[in-house]
């Protein structure tokens, strides 16, 4: 597993031409490349028992890292005072020092350090504390600062309890005062930002609690406080950490180089300093002795760090003895080959995909071929399609980290397709099939209008590019962070095949690639789930018993809040999610027309149900799994892998033999590209049916041309946009890109459900349908009135409700909806079960030539429109 690396050649600068001995208590941090200690208190003349004064410093260091001629620079009285024992947060823009003492008080002070061409510059125009404080611990989260604990006096010197917060976003509010930790006063505690598997968090660690009549009590409790739910929880470990620092690194660990493990009761005596680094895991809960390392750990010091690599300014050794060495620490990521074995495997998987696409590209002989299958494939290979859809590379990954992390919270969100099958069987099947349409937006135009048709198309259109770089760029990302592969060879690996054997072979490749990528999928998580059992003690009973015993196994709260991700929150969300993706999305669509009848898509939907409830047991049990495996096994989680949801791939590249571990990398491969060719090949699908038809007249050939070159140019586009997203910063890029886009396509399931089940209503109302939608979901987004997962159902149903009422108040232009509404499609029905065997074929198979008008007469013409 990864290394520490340990170096303490960097030292700090002579001083008036004496040796430097050191400080405890600066100031520290990076301001740029710039590492910087300030202030700080030691013994310049002689040790503490032999009768040394302690001395407060107002002197500043700085070093360019960056450059490895650098030479210390030293300024002087460049702080307010001289202080120590204050706490450092390194902030963008610079170093922010909060409270500190002198040898008389403590202080409430707050003031920046910046440097600016080369000058220091100290900045005081920042809210105080409410009370002087000084060996308190404090920490950066969410661009909130922070601190807790500490003491306000240095005469009457006793720990105390507060708890503290600015917000940096509006410090002319000041600081506020928050609810205590459930335990003991402390000063000299540690404390770190990390993740809990839910929300980042802010831990709690060791110190000591004193009072001003001499009593001491080193402490090993720990803490964390959740700030989205504002409350404490004791953590179930003993932190022997106290006066040391902590690090956050990876997505969940923190580590603890050194500190005062105890005091020996009854005496004088200090029992020193150990140096040892200590590792703790958020998610599993494990504390470790990771390494010893080779030079003293100081305490009463800070930690500065610059990615993988970290400084221990300065600091106190021993009692009373400070030391001038810098000591650094360089987490050395963990390199393992891909192997032989591994890239043949790879190999030999890509190239089955590749001779898939040329084989069904000799079938493509027009658009119907193209885009329909010739409406000739299997219902049982497009239900694997459907399920192989709708499960990405994300979902391979996200769903085992999800309950590796948290719990089962969101198993229903994906077995929600069980409680929208019965809507899609007898309601979007039926109309998409007797309207024979080759997109979902022809029936809003049927329905609507033209533009609406347009407008929905081009919203999917986009989605889908946006879709494309998001399912190529994530799991690029995990890839990369776990096996160290190049993200831009990911990217073009996935994205270049899964275009190519997609352009060629049209809707049938990607039918029997996905087919074929589901068996991969699922036989790679059994793997995992097995290799994975045979490691832990007690095999698949002692997973089950510690998971319950860890509550992992809960399905969430049964509180009624719609701004938590309870129960009913999850139920409510996953009907509407699963209802708009499964009935309006033109991914899903397209396949229910791939089949020779429509009792074969009403299969195809049922083998996708059938699959999903076994697969997301599947998927939810490999994350229990894996939590049990890496709490049994702590050392061997990884310190540098900062994406939550690569404890998969990272248990794939680091613990499987080799062959394994190919075959489970082409899985997420698989993933991935399942999503991938579906997105490329519907968006061209939605652009040459809804836009290019509008523009150019249809010609067999030519429209066969246009569709490739439609599916060559948007996989163009959702790879570039992959690409854009290696060099951006994807957190901010992911948000917006949801809120925008997400808004828009939340209200097509409104939209479609307002056509079919109401005869009133007409274009006007649908237009202010998803206008009125917009507005709502930009309401919620802002005040955060649900929780993010019911933005789908808030955007349905404002959508409908909206679009029905203005319907209502304002009288569109009156076109005939017949067999265009649940009301009519029966009634026409039962017309169409009159007609005698000879009319209903007549009917058909004029109706598949596109020659409807050739039936014998209206009465069948009508009912011909149902049947196609």
């Amino acid at each position: 597993m990864e290394k520490i690396k340990w170096d303490n050649s960097l030292t700090l600068p002579e001083i008036d031409g004496r040796a430097n001995i050191g400080v405890a208590g600066a100031f520290s941090g990076f301001i740029g490349n710039n590492l910087v200690i300030a202030g700080g208190a030691n013994f310049p003349d002689m040790t503490p028992w032999n009768g040394g004064h302690k001395t407060w410093w107002n002197t500043l260091y700085y070093i360019d890292i960056s450059d490895p001629t650098a030479k210390w620079n030293i300024v002087r009285d460049c702080m307010p005072k001289a202080l120590a024992y204050g706490i450092s947060i390194e902030l963008p823009y610079g170093l922010l020092c909060i409270g500190g003492c002198d040898d008389s008080q403590c202080y409430k002070d707050v003031f920046l350090l910046q440097i600016k061409n080369g000058k220091i510059e100290v900045d005081t125009n920042w809210p105080s504390l409410p009370v002087p404080l000084a060996n308190a611990t404090g920490v950066l989260l969410d661009n909130k600062v922070y601190i807790a604990g500490g003491q306000e006096s240095m005469v009457m010197q006793e720990a105390t309890g507060h708890f503290f917060v600015l917000d940096l976003s509006n410090r002319k509010k000041g600081w506020k005062t928050l609810e205590t930790w459930p335990g003991a006063p402390r000063g000299y505690a540690v404390s770190a930002a990390q993740s809990d598997g839910f929300d980042k968090c802010f831990y709690l660690f060791s110190g000591r609690n004193y009072k001003a009549d001499g009593y001491v009590e080193v402490l090993t409790d720990g803490f964390v406080y959740n700030p989205r739910l504002n409350n404490w929880k004791k953590l179930d470990r003993q932190f022997p950490v106290m006066a040391g620092t902590a690090i956050p690194t990876g997505a969940n660990h923190i580590l603890f180089p050194g500190g005062v493990s105890r005091l020996i009761p009854g005496s004088d005596e200090h029992p020193g300093f150990d140096n040892v680094i200590r590792s703790y895991h958020t998610i599993t809960n494990t504390l470790i002795e990771k390494e010893v390392v080779p030079y003293p750990i100081p305490v009463t010091t800070n930690i500065a760090r610059k990615g993988n690599t970290f400084y221990l300014t300065s600091g106190e050794i021993n009692p009373g003895i400070r030391t001038p060495l810098l000591l650094k620490g360089e987490i050395i990521p963990f390199e393992k080959g891909l192997g032989t074995t591994n890239t043949i495997v790879i190999i030999l998987y890509f190239a089955s995909l590749a001779w898939i696409g040329y084989y069904f590209s000799k079938k493509q002989k027009n658009t119907d071929d193209y885009f329909k299958g010739g409406g000739r494939l299997p219902w049982w290979a497009v239900g694997l399609s459907i399920f192989g859809t709708s499960l990405s590379a994300i979902t391979f990954m996200s769903i085992p980290a999800k309950s590796y992390s948290s719990d089962w919270s969101y198993m229903l969100v994906n077995a929600g397709i069980l409680m929208v099958v019965p809507f899609i069987l007898y309601l979007f099947i039926p109309f998409y099939r007797k309207l024979n349409v080759t997109t979902a937006y022809e029936y809003l135009e049927q329905r609507f209008n033209p533009l609406i048709r347009v407008i929905c198309s081009l919203a999917f259109i986009l989605f889908q590019i946006g879709r494309m770089g998001i399912v190529l760029f994530l799991p690029a990302i995990a890839l990369n962070v776990v096996t160290g592969f190049d993200i831009f060879l990911c990217i073009g690996l996935m994205g270049i095949l899964s275009l190519i054997y997609t352009m060629m072979g049209g809707i049938e490749t990607v039918v029997w690639t996905d087919a074929l990528q589901v068996v991969v999928l699922l036989g790679g998580a059994i793997l995992v789930v097995i290799i994975a059992i045979f490691n832990i003690p007690d095999g698949i009973s002692g997973v089950i018993q510690e998971a319950a015993s860890d509550n992992k196994f809960d399905l969430g709260s049964l509180n009624f809040d719609l701004k938590q991700s309870t129960l009913w929150t999850v139920l409510i969300a996953t009907f509407f999610t699963n209802l708009t993706t499964y009935g309006t999305d033109q991914t899903m669509v397209q396949r229910y027309m791939t089949t020779e009848t429509e009792k074969q898509a009403k299969k195809s939907v049922l083998t996708n149900a059938v699959l999903t409830i076994p697969a997301t047991l599947l998927f939810f049990f490999v994350g229990t799994v894996l939590y049990v495996y890496y709490k049994h096994n702590p050392a061997d989680l990884s310190l540098t892998i900062t994406d939550g949801d690569a404890i998969l791939p990272w248990y794939i590249y680091s613990e499987l033999p080799q062959g394994i571990t190919g075959l489970l990398i082409s899985g997420i491969f698989a993933a991935a590209m399942s999503t991938l060719s579906s997105s490329m090949n519907s968006a061209a699908t939605a652009y040459i049916v809804d836009i290019h038809s509008k523009i150019i007249k249809r010609d067999s050939m030519n429209s066969l041309f246009a569709a490739k070159t439609a599916t060559l140019l948007l996989g163009i586009a959702g790879i570039a946009f992959a690409y854009m997203m290696a060099t951006w910063e994807i957190k901010s890029l992911w948000d917006e890109f949801n809120k925008i886009l997400g808004i828009i396509l939340g209200s097509l399931g409104g939209l479609f459900l307002l056509g079919m089940i109401t005869r009133r209503a007409n274009a006007t109302g649908a237009v202010c349908g998803i206008a009125g939608s917009i507005i709502v979901q930009l309401v919620m987004i802002h005040f955060q009135y649900v929780h993010l997962l019911l933005y789908t159902t808030t955007g349905f149903i404002s959508c409908f409700v909206i679009g029905y009422i203005a319907s209502l108040i304002i009288p569109g232009h009156k076109k005939n909806i017949d067999h265009l509404t649940i009301y009519t499609i029966f009634s026409k029905k039962s017309q169409h079960d009159k007609l005698s065997t000879s009319e209903r074929i007549d009917c058909r198979i004029f109706y598949s030539h596109g020659c409807e008008r050739k039936c014998k007469s209206f009465r069948n013409r009508q009912v011909c429109r149902l049947i196609g």
